[in-house]
């Protein structure tokens, strides 16, 4: 079975977290929700409260196909604030593992130097944060082990995308038709 951490910090977008663990969890894949700062409530962009399963700090030593970072403001900043995050997707890299941004979050990648040279995609009005490299207009995009998501409305293709990355492409189409996804 594949093993994926999501990680959750305060302001997360709750679509772009909840809408990609229910899909991956649906094509059996343990999606671990991880809180940034502890194991209790997290709160969303929008004021939904999450309960994770575990904190990042209990998790981050233990071995994931990927690793997912959902957007939202200030969740993403919350995310690129953290050493913990950094030693997570340092490690990830290093290994191999997917690694996956979705809306705002890809900037925490631009920043840790994971975006050089790559094709990705994210939420306008982040150039700043991207050190001069420029994203597409596309809603999800793959470049060897770095998946990213435009936003909100890209996550169907955004989990798409993750679900080809770990082997499940045909269980993926099944699920789709299953759920009317295109």
């Amino acid at each position: 079975m594949k093993k994926v951490l999501l990680i959750l910090a305060d302001g997360f977008e709750e679509i772009e977290a909840l809408g990609t663990a229910d899909i991956l969890r649906r094509l059996n894949v343990e999606v671990v929700l991880a809180g940034l700062d502890s194991a209790e409530n997290v709160t969303g962009a929008h004021g939904v409260k999450i309960t994770p399963d575990s904190s990042l700090a209990n998790v981050a030593e233990n071995m994931f196909d990927a690793v997912i970072l959902p957007g939202g403001m200030p969740g993403a900043a919350n995310l690129d604030k953290s050493s913990l995050v950094t030693a997570v997707l340092d490690n990830a890299a290093k290994e191999g593992k997917i690694i996956a941004a979705i809306c705002a979050a890809p900037f925490v990648l631009a920043k840790r130097g994971l975006l050089n040279g790559k094709t990705f995609t994210m939420y306008p009005g982040f150039d700043s944060e991207l050190g001069g490299l420029s994203c597409t207009a596309n809603p999800a995009e793959t470049d060897g082990n770095i998946i990213t998501g435009k936003g909100p409305g890209a996550v169907a293709e955004f989990a798409r995308h993750l679900a080809e990355s770990l082997g499940l492409k045909n269980e993926c189409k099944e699920l789709y038709k299953g759920m009317f996804i295109n």
